[in-house]
């Protein structure tokens, strides 16, 4: 599998091969945020040149009940129908960022990857990267709606996932880490779902331990350092998860590059907190 991140300087240079008739590289814009500007907002003020928007909400969630949790899975069908309209075909090299530590973006490389995509990166830095670099952007929304179709095939289940039984026995066996900021895992707060604390058993795991000061992931062997004194061990499973499935993606992505193979729990806190009958801990002890 090709390394999950690539730098500014890397994508620019794979961009430049592709448009010599190299491998074609498919960039993906997947800003997104809670109560802010709008991405398609944001991808039209300046994005990436050749960038095709992706909404989070639409294009990487499906729809469901609350049980379900508030952004899970979409059908492997509607994502092969999205993945073809920001014209991905087989054997491309796509590229996914996001002005948000990457957050959103590894949903997407996460989800790509699950659903079959073979080759995906992450834009290590996220679109700061790119402009500090002095790469360029590109306004307006042409590139989006200019965009010829793909016909990439895509199918569920290339990644392993967990549900919320696997997710409640997994600490037992395994680990299973909480990638949310510590007061939620903590139960002092919990300003989105019905109930706060965390899966029992689970361990604190906040995504901004991946991370630099200037947002760029840690090396391997940090990641991996940061890991292992969490007690993650290539001989045991472990399974992350998050609010809604989104940031869990980022540990994921972490895990994936210090040389472990996690499972993503897609329904996450807001799937468990929407199950009455399921326990809640709290603290700052699994």
């Amino acid at each position: 599998m090709p390394h999950p991140l690539v730098t500014a300087s890397e994508l620019a240079a794979l961009l430049d091969n592709a448009a010599t008739g190299g491998t074609p590289v498919k960039v993906l814009d997947v800003r997104w945020s809670l109560g802010g500007p709008t991405g398609l907002r944001l991808y039209s003020e300046g994005h990436i040149p050749g960038a095709v928007y992706v909404d989070l909400d639409t294009e990487l969630a499906g729809h469901g009940e609350p049980q379900e949790g508030r952004h899970p899975l979409p059908a492997a069908a509607d994502f092969q129908a999205a993945a073809r309209r920001w014209g991905i075909n087989a054997g491309d090299t796509v590229v996914v960022y996001d002005n948000w530590n990457s957050l959103a973006a590894c949903r997407a490389w996460w989800l790509l990857r699950y659903m079959g995509a073979a080759d995906v990166r992450v834009l290590d830095g996220a679109l700061p990267a790119w402009t500090a670099a002095g790469h360029p952007l590109t306004e307006g929304t042409d590139d989006m709606t200019n965009a010829t179709p793909g016909s990439i095939s895509l199918s569920a289940g290339h990644e392993p996932v967990l549900n919320a039984d696997d997710a409640a026995s997994l600490p037992e066996s395994g680990v299973l880490l909480d990638a949310r900021a510590g007061e939620r895992y903590r139960g002092e707060t919990e300003p989105i779902d019905p109930r706060a604390g965390h899966i029992p058993g689970a361990i604190s795991a906040p995504t901004s331990g991946n991370l630099d000061d200037a947002g760029h992931f840690l090396d391997s062997d940090a990641l991996r350092e940061r890991y292992v004194a969490l007690g993650v061990d290539v001989d045991r499973a472990v399974g992350v998860y998050c609010g809604s499935g989104v940031t869990a993606a980022h540990d994921a992505l972490a895990l994936t590059v210090a040389g472990f193979r996690p499972a993503l729990f897609p329904g996450s806190w807001s799937a468990w907190a929407n199950q009455p009958e399921r326990p809640v801990a709290t603290g700052a002890t699994p």
